[in-house]
């Protein structure tokens, strides 16, 4: 048996699995963390690119890559330090704090003209924000077929002010509490920490979470002295040449300081940093000797927040919200259906090909970082292999 209740000859076909995955070019390289009984395995294998420097340096703990969505359960966590010290209420309006939102309309038909609108039938509260209830979030829909959907795609990131302004000018889409939608929701979180905190969102990230917790490398940007643990995002194959097309390199957009710090997607961490964060979570809210959180706040924000009528025509397909609900900034299993996460697990996905899942049931938080656009989707048959090969391994 391998340390942390896991089966040595078992654990080896999580290695040649992530090989695979490198010598087919679906990646340059993919780091595995498993934490499981107070130890930690570390699976890596390739490159942190295809080309350039980043073709000589391996795959690691330490290699900074963008997280994506994966943002989002970091931003949940530092909204519930507001609570904790009681600087917001999760049932007040956020009416003071975000002034655009209050007395809001709400679309009479969600797939209706944008003129043709009803009253909010209630304010906006913190709780809304946080569980993805707050009325407006991402439609689903072909360009030009729904008039709210284009409008939501049609806004500028320039700086939360003005974000946060065009949102407030636009109805929502449906009415507050009523239906889970996604990924606005943790925009207009990081709005409101700031104007909370009194100050940029990312110092409120790093004074409130990562700085206690030894996250170092985790921000909204990456900083000149790293950038060569920075590995590069790519995307769909050359359709005429096969060559991987890159997304973003290590100098582009995460390099400089950006106006707009989305808490929906913006964030950059490392596997090592993330596992401060997943531990801290796993063991009620502290690690490392620091607490940033009491087991009770974790408690709540791991817990599915949705009601049935909540869950009723929300999500991303038909059947989505069978076997997961939604806690603060992240899911959480409510019906074991495959080799994988147990009832209780929580956790999230992120858009190039980060997942990170704690498993109170096994004591195991499982840990992902890969750069592939739109390789997060659970979905895919990479990840039921992904789950099989983990939980087959353990072994106690």
């Amino acid at each position: 048996m391998a340390a942390g209740g896991f089966s040595s000859k078992r654990l080896a076909r999580l290695q040649g699995l992530l090989e695979r995955h490198v010598e087919s070019g679906f990646v340059p390289g993919v780091v595995v963390v498993l934490a499981r009984h107070g130890e930690v395995h570390i699976e890596a294998t390739g490159q942190l690119a295809f080309e350039g420097p980043g073709a000589q340096t391996p795959m690691a703990a330490d290699t900074i890559c963008r997280l994506g969505s994966m943002s989002k359960p970091i931003v949940a966590a530092c909204a519930m330090t507001l609570v904790e010290d009681c600087t917001v209420r999760l049932d007040d309006p956020v009416d003071d704090l975000l002034p655009e939102l209050a007395d809001m309309t709400v679309l009479a038909d969600p797939h209706g003209p944008l003129d043709d609108t009803v009253r909010a039938e209630r304010p906006i509260t913190l709780r809304d924000v946080l569980d993805g209830t707050l009325g407006t979030g991402m439609v689903p829909a072909e360009p030009g077929t729904v008039p709210i959907a284009d409008a939501l795609d049609a806004l500028e990131y320039r700086s939360p002010d003005e974000w946060i302004g065009q949102l407030g000018a636009l109805p929502l889409v449906h009415q507050p509490g009523e239906r889970w939608m996604y990924d606005t929701a943790a925009n207009v979180t990081g709005v409101l920490i700031a104007r909370a905190t009194g100050m940029s969102f990312g110092d409120a990230i790093r004074e409130r979470v990562c700085k206690p917790l030894g996250m170092a490398d985790t921000a909204f940007n990456v900083g000149s002295e790293s950038i060569d643990r920075f590995a590069t995002a790519y995307e769909q194959d050359n359709a005429a040449t096969g060559e991987p097309v890159v997304e973003d390199a290590p100098d582009g957009r995460f390099s400089r300081q950006r106006m707009f710090e989305s808490g929906g997607g913006g964030l950059v961490s490392t596997a090592q940093d993330y596992l401060a964060f997943a531990s801290a979570l796993l063991a009620g809210g502290a690690h490392g000797g620091e607490r940033v959180l009491s087991r009770p706040a974790v408690s709540l924000m791991t817990s599915d927040q949705l009601t049935p009528r909540q869950k009723a025509v929300s999500g991303f397909w038909p059947g989505y919200f069978d076997a997961i609900g939604w806690g603060f900034g992240m899911s959480v299993r409510t019906r074991r259906t495959h080799l994988g996460p147990s009832v209780g697990s929580y956790g999230w996905p992120g858009f190039y090909g980060t997942a990170w899942y704690n498993d109170p049931a096994e004591d195991l938080t499982t840990i992902v970082f890969m750069q592939r656009a739109h390789a997060g989707d659970q979905r895919l048959p990479m990840w039921q292999d992904f789950w099989t090969t983990v939980y087959q391994a353990i072994d106690d």
